[in-house]
């Protein structure tokens, strides 16, 4: 069945106007001619049901499978029903396509506001296809509800901070990924991806039917195409690029040449990038002078998607959330700033400590082979010395303008779950091949043969290759995914137990010789993080921390020029010797009653303490 793309309102109203045709004769591309409207090719796609989208029961939580916007919805609303004290759910903002982006807040509304605490904010699929990292934020957030009462951290950690959870930031993306064949990169707004003046005209195709848009190959005789058959594969499935004029195949995306460029595939839905459009060190897509710096996929402006604008917004609105992860996959690597330098270059020492903290405990949680920054540890992961830069990436915003622990991990990598299962000293292609062939839950499901079909511009053609959405791109539903989930929530929680929190230690009252009272009470950050990393402060996304006495009726300031609140400064984490992570606060006050003094910390949390006064 043929449904058209959500995302194609353009062309939809367009054609309404009169001044596109929603529907064109065969082999036909409508397209503006008036220049001053942006050109969109007018198409359908083909919708498919994918059993990887299916719970394994219906009404029970898992995360072995991929959930689509309605079941995504149907759990948010249930754990705001079954856990009112603790979950609140609400829009975050709206999509390019007028889709709700749905946000959870959790913590124990009876201990506080939840703007009072230390807080981490979690995010996840912001690209379309990395639908893993929505399972993680699902998980995540059962964690936390399901453990709550019973396992005593999670119990303290939900009476003392607060956890932003929004399982997808880019729903029209994710949903066109999850519904149909197509797998575009990011937000379903219509891009000129090969400069042809029309959008989105050359999209993917199922030629056999099958769901999913692999690769064609084409005997074209030998010394005629630049791949062969892997003559390390007796089957004859591999295929091995050996260079223009010393092949005798060609091996092609699988679909049609719809504008007939001789290219396939290369300008689908969308186009843009929503990890490259955050304002630090934003690069337009174009620049005159072909000297400077650009970046694919950047948009037309900083913040420019609705999708990444109410991140932002929200984030800013909130200054209390000290810790953020927004994952993606596939390499699988815990990932940080920068992305333009060296982190030793451009991070705050004090800072970089607990950033390095992190890679290595990551690390020691989940079994990642990578951990470290974007530019450098990243693009030399494989070998190499030379760093490459990111522009407009979330790890950079995130530390340099927001001052947070910020990370961007990849949580799922095929390279993680391939061994040397056919024994011949090596893990490849061939491997894979056999977990396709003889493992019992994938079996099938990796690899499709090579299926001859009958192209309409190439003549006879076969169709098959690696499964380009639950295995190039995502766990395969089942144990891997599960597996994949897992290991990325243990070092998510690892972060939200790190979090600041300011904790009355003690309050005394001292009686002086002249009949005043002084007032002391001891404060002290218990968390393992700072109040506020170095950055923080710099770019004055926090303010300095206050302590404040008020008093009631029978008390007063021995000296009023005191005054009821002091400078509190900041307080140090568990790496820092030079921050105070204990501090006493004292004032003297006349007369008798009690006294309550409050310490706010815009990262630490507010705590307060009622102090008798005889």
């Amino acid at each position: 069945m043929k449904h058209w793309v959500p995302g194609l309102l353009v062309t939809i109203l367009l054609s309404q106007a009169g001044l596109v045709s929603a529907a064109s004769p065969a082999g036909q591309v409508p397209f503006l001619t008036r220049p001053f409207i942006p050109a969109q090719a007018a198409f359908e796609v083909d919708q498919f049901a994918y059993p990887e989208t299916k719970p394994k029961k219906a009404g029970t939580f898992d995360i072995q499978h991929y959930p689509l916007y309605d079941e995504v919805l149907y759990w948010l609303e249930t754990w705001a029903k079954q856990y009112p004290g603790l979950v609140e759910l609400y829009s975050a903002g709206k999509s390019l396509e007028g889709r709700d982006i749905w946000q959870i807040t959790i913590t124990n509304k009876k201990t506080g506001a939840a703007t009072d605490k230390p807080a981490m904010w979690v995010g996840a699929n912001r690209h379309s296809g990395e639908v893993t990292t929505r399972v993680a934020a699902l998980h995540f957030a059962n964690e936390l509800l399901s453990k709550y009462g019973k396992d005593p951290e999670i119990t303290h950690l939900l009476d003392t901070r607060t956890f932003y959870v929004r399982p997808v930031e880019n729903p029209d993306g994710s949903e066109l990924y999850l519904n149909t064949i197509q797998t575009n990169r990011s937000t379903n707004r219509p891009v000129d991806n090969d400069g042809d003046g029309v959008m989105d005209e050359d999209i993917l195709e199922d030629l056999d039917g099958d769901g999913y848009s692999r690769q064609m190959r084409k005997y074209v005789g030998r010394g005629q195409g630049d791949y062969t058959k892997d003559p390390a594969d007796p089957s004859g499935r591999l295929m091995k690029q050996v260079g223009q004029g010393k092949g005798d195949y060609l091996v092609l995306p699988e679909g049609i040449d719809n504008d007939g460029d001789g290219k396939y595939n290369e300008d689908g839905i969308g186009g843009l990038d929503l990890h490259r459009n955050y304002p630090e060190n934003w690069r337009p897509m174009a620049e005159n002078t072909g000297r400077g710096w650009t970046q694919g996929g950047a948009g037309e402006y900083p913040l420019s998607e609705p999708e990444m604008r109410s991140v932002v917004l929200f984030l800013l609105e909130n200054p209390h959330i000290s810790v953020v992860e927004t994952m993606d996959t596939t390499v699988p690597m815990h990932l940080r700033p920068p992305s333009t330098s060296k982190s030793e270059e451009s991070m705050i020492p004090e800072d970089l400590a607990y950033y390095k903290h992190f890679d290595k405990r990551g690390q020691e949680l989940t079994g990642y082979p990578w951990a470290g920054d974007v530019y450098y540890d990243y693009n030399t992961r494989r070998g190499g010395t030379e760093g490459n830069p990111l522009f407009g990436h979330s790890p950079d915003w995130g530390y340099f303008q927001y001052g947070t622990i910020w990370y961007g991990d990849e949580l799922w990598g095929k390279q993680e779950y391939v061994k040397d299962y056919n024994k011949d000293g090596s893990v490849d292609e061939l491997d894979q091949l056999w977990m396709n062939d003889h493992m019992p839950e994938v079996k099938g499901k990796l690899f499709q043969n090579w299926t001859p079909v009958e192209h309409p511009q190439l003549g006879r053609v076969e169709v098959g290759g690696w499964n380009p959405k639950f295995w190039n791109q995502n766990a395969p539903a089942g144990s891997m995914l599960k597996t994949a989930v897992e290991k990325q929530s243990a070092f998510n929680l690892e972060l939200a137990k790190s979090l600041p929190l300011l904790t009355i230690k003690g309050s005394e009252v001292k009686k002086n010789p002249d009949g005043t009272s002084t007032v002391s009470v001891t404060v002290s950050n218990e968390g393992f993080l700072p109040d506020a990393l170095k950055q923080a402060w710099l770019v004055k996304v926090v303010r300095k921390g206050t302590a404040s006495i008020q008093l009631e009726d029978g008390l007063t300031l021995a000296d009023e020029a005191a005054g009821q609140t002091q400078d509190a400064g900041f307080f140090g984490g568990a790496l820092e010797d030079g921050e105070e992570r204990t501090k006493t606060f004292s004032w003297t006050v006349k007369g008798k009653g009690k006294a309550q003094v409050t310490i706010r910390s815009t990262r630490g949390g507010t705590v307060s303490v009622t102090v008798p006064i005889p």
